[in-house]
């Protein structure tokens, strides 16, 4: 094979990785200059394959991939772990609880059963559940089953059944956070469900482990501003700049 098809192989496979990605993140994975890259990106989306954005770049959907809830349970299992358990202290007993369908807060859905008359909303499948066989009162959004991310609930209805709770406190993750305290995450519709779930809770708590650090993804979500808790397995970088900080939570 050819170097400049074999670049092009490899570009594909990571934008299928990881659904989106900034011409220096893929620069930086290949170890080719940005300009290279972008010849690739161009190269591709004339063959169907990509979409160039405003800086980066996405799979088309007949082309997407995303890895299992079962594959991503096991991506940093021990920090999300770790995270998990520093989350916990925030919770009180009877509280009302909101977990978004990430693996992160399935994590925590692990490690609530010491705690008692708590009620768990989430639109997360695999997370509801845990959260039964767990004996933990759980409610689910409804919704339709996405189509990009089998493991979630979304939709209109997902949408207003959370409307309908104001929570003590929402653990919601996303897959990125930009030097500017923004988060992304690369399904918009997920989006849309956790910023419900932010608006109707008094305590908002970001889970973000250090691999989402100074990256960025398709869809804007909210900003480290908006959050109250940072829960992670390590400080934020310096360069990650807001102007209120949440407290963040690293043990």
């Amino acid at each position: 094979m050819k170097k400049s098809q074999s670049q092009e192989k490899e570009l594909l496979q990571f934008l299928q990785a990881h659904q989106y990605a900034s011409i220096e993140d893929m620069a930086n994975a290949l170890y080719v200059s940005t300009s290279t890259i972008r010849r690739k990106l161009s190269s591709l989306q004339e063959k169907g394959l990509i979409t160039r954005t405003h800086g980066g770049a996405q799979v088309n959907d007949s082309n997407n991939f995303f890895p299992s809830f079962t594959f991503r349970i096991h991506q940093n299992s021990y920090e999300k772990k770790k995270m998990a358990l520093s989350a916990i202290k925030l919770i009180k007993h009877g509280d009302l609880i909101f977990l978004d369908g990430t693996t992160s807060a399935f994590f925590i859905a692990e490690y609530l059963s010491e705690f008692k008359n708590l009620r768990v909303i989430t639109n997360g499948i695999d997370t509801l559940s845990l959260l039964a066989k767990n004996n933990i009162s759980a409610y689910s959004t409804g919704g339709y089953v996405s189509k990009n991310n089998q493991s979630v609930l979304v939709g209109h209805y997902a949408e207003e059944m959370i409307k309908n709770f104001h929570a003590d406190i929402a653990f919601f993750s996303a897959v990125a956070v930009d030097e500017h305290g923004e988060v992304y995450d690369c399904f918009e519709e997920e989006n849309v469900i956790r910023k419900t779930m932010i608006q109707h809770a008094k305590k908002k708590v970001f889970l973000c482990d250090s691999t989402k650090f100074n990256k960025t993804s398709m869809f804007h979500l909210c900003s480290l501003n908006d959050v109250d808790y940072v829960v992670s397995n390590h400080q934020l970088p310096d360069n990650v700049r807001c102007e209120r900080f949440p407290t963040v939570i690293t043990d």
